[in-house]
């Protein structure tokens, strides 16, 4: 089964977030960005303004470790959490790169490591455990919902960006009354 958080565990983490420490915003658009859209570490700090059309309500995601671009609806929360953190923290750098650092000349995050330790601080504060602290938890915890509200296995590969179907059958564990209705009878048994 993929490890994944509650929905009420990532409730929790998403709040934790406001710790009150100094870059809280940039923290939470960041963990809301992981949680409902599923990122990877690297895609998040790759993200680049011009990636969202805003009037349009989708954002790109450049190609990474799958090779392919793909353009993704942006959830209201999601469009909400960013733009806070644009106008109440993101230092006022010409820098393109959405998340910068915390520390001048505020450049763009170069080490996913930092995400990581956003994630770990925001799970503590929250106390969830028990849960590998990385982007990859919050990846699979947006996939299991997208599964459990219906999502095809193909819609959540395409927002998670896999190649091949196969990868994302790990999700497929997620929904046994749906297999159930798939599964062939055992050979031999009576009916």
């Amino acid at each position: 089964m993929p490890v994944h958080l509650t929905a009420d565990e990532i409730e929790r983490v998403l709040g934790a977030s406001f710790d009150g420490s100094p870059h809280e915003l940039r923290s939470r658009a960041m963990l809301v960005v992981l949680a409902r859209i599923g990122l990877r570490a690297r895609e998040l700090t790759q993200l680049m303004l011009d990636d969202f059309v805003w009037g349009r309500g989708y954002m790109r995601i450049r190609p990474g470790k799958s090779h392919r671009e793909r353009c993704l609806p942006l959830p209201r929360d999601v469009g909400e959490a960013l733009s806070v953190y644009f106008l109440h923290e993101r230092p006022a750098r010409p820098c393109r790169a959405v998340f910068l650092s915390t520390r001048e000349p505020y450049g763009p995050i170069l080490d996913s490591s930092v995400v990581s330790r956003t994630i770990r601080r925001a799970m503590n504060h929250a106390g969830v455990v028990g849960i590998s602290a990385a982007a990859h938890a919050l990846r699979h915890t947006a996939a299991t919902q997208m599964v459990c509200r219906g999502a095809s296995f193909k819609e959540v590969a395409d927002v998670l960006g896999h190649a091949s179907l196969a990868t994302t059958a790990i999700y497929a564990k997620l929904d046994l009354g749906m297999l159930a209705h798939v599964a062939l009878p055992w050979p031999g048994a009576r009916s």
